[in-house]
């Protein structure tokens, strides 16, 4: 049995497009399928915790790279407990892909080239938000770069992650960010095979703030890449 190095780790973030956004309605969560189909004061401050209610979240734009020591066949199977609203290539009963180690993907079935595995969809989550960082909107660029980069991603997927939420993030006045990971790995379980030596996971929940507010700052644990690397990153909205 291999043994795995796995940072799971999910970015939760106060404000508002790879993200998460709520299904409030059957109308809205309609829109978003067919947009996924068309697409892609005292000076004391109170300490804030919460944990979220659970809602209709849609995890936006999750996307999976891939790192083989050699070039392979790779099937990559996602245990989703909620709906898929969008994949790219299409998902069906699984990906099964040629993989090359800088990352380049030939999906089997129709032979075209893709630099990831994409997908989003939506679940019932109650989110853990009692630990994380309070982030001016226009400091956004800068701690996504710091965060991302110590937490394991190169430069290429951070800023493919940062060119996404950027334009979303930085128009709060402030976003509450969260890092957790056992509840994202409970919630969307990959099976690859062959089995990875490594995989790192960031999921960024992100909530927008009008007023700064105290909390317990996380520690984040960094990433070493060994062997076949799996990485994977994404993002939803906590309102």
């Amino acid at each position: 049995m291999k043994k795995i190095k796995s940072v799971i780790v999910i970015l939760v973030c106060v404000l508002s497009v790879t993200g998460c956004t709520s299904s409030q309605s059957k109308t809205e969560e309609s829109s978003v399928t067919q947009a996924c189909t068309e697409t892609a004061a005292g000076t004391e401050t109170e300490a804030y915790t919460e944990t979220i209610d659970p809602r209709d979240m849609l995890c936006k734009k999750p996307v999976i790279y891939l790192y083989p020591k050699e070039e392979q066949s790779i099937s990559v199977k996602l245990d989703y407990s909620g709906q898929l609203t969008c994949t790219y290539p299409e998902y069906e009963d699984g990906w099964n892909v040629i993989a090359k180690p800088d990352g380049t993907l030939t999906n089997i079935k129709d032979n075209r080239e893709y630099s990831y595995l994409y997908w989003e969809g939506v679940a019932n989550v109650n989110w853990d938000m009692s630990k994380g960082f309070v982030v001016a909107g226009s400091d956004t660029a800068r701690f996504l770069q710091e965060k991302l980069a110590y937490m394991g991603l190169t430069p290429k997927e951070y800023n493919e992650f940062i060119v996404y939420w950027l334009p979303i993030l930085q128009e709060n006045k402030y976003n509450l960010i969260t890092f957790a990971g056992k509840d994202y790995e409970a919630l969307a379980k990959l099976t690859i095979n062959p089995e990875p030596d490594s995989i790192l996971r960031i999921m960024m929940l992100y909530k927008p703030l009008e007023e700064p507010v105290e909390i317990e700052e996380q520690k984040l644990e960094p990433f070493t890449r060994s062997g076949f690397t799996v990485v994977e990153w994404g993002g939803t909205q906590v309102e």
